[in-house]
């Protein structure tokens, strides 16, 4: 069966949050419940990640990164950075506060759909296009995904 998986990015932007009701083909990302997680505003918040967590644990839907993963996800961050000295000419400027981390997190989550052979669904659609050049993870628009 075809997997899909959504990134933070779609989460947070269409504020889901009934993942009761996902098609069986859904399946969580332990990295992006980590995002979510760190990110809740409150106590409750954080309990509800923690029984998604729980559920699609429990369902064998959780997409769980492993030491290939992230062995391929230290590629891909060493392969986009000399990309990115090579057009700027041998100087490698320094990404904005936040952006490796949240490109790392990205990677991570593309190497771990792989395995799955999932879809990322996601609404950060340049930063995972970067990434499926040396990642051949299928990516999909959210605003292409929700107008089925």
């Amino acid at each position: 069966m075809p997997y899909f998986t959504y990134d933070t990015s779609v989460i947070i932007a269409r504020k889901l949050t009934d993942f009761q009701k996902m098609p069986p083909s859904f399946a969580m990302s332990a990295v992006v419940l980590m995002e979510l997680m760190a990110g809740a505003d409150d106590r409750s918040r954080r309990k509800t990640y923690e029984g998604i967590f729980r559920q699609h644990q429990t369902r064998n839907l959780l997409i769980v990164s492993t030491v290939k993963d992230w062995f391929l996800t230290a590629r891909i961050l060493y392969l986009l950075a000399h990309a990115r000295r090579r057009l700027q000419k041998g100087k490698l400027q320094r990404l904005p506060s936040g952006v490796s981390q949240s490109i790392a997190i990205d990677a991570l989550i593309a190497a771990s759909a792989r395995r799955w052979n999932a879809q990322v669904v996601t609404e950060n659609w340049a930063d995972f296009k970067a990434i499926q050049r040396y990642c051949d993870t299928k990516i999909i628009k959210a605003s292409k995904f929700f107008k089925k």
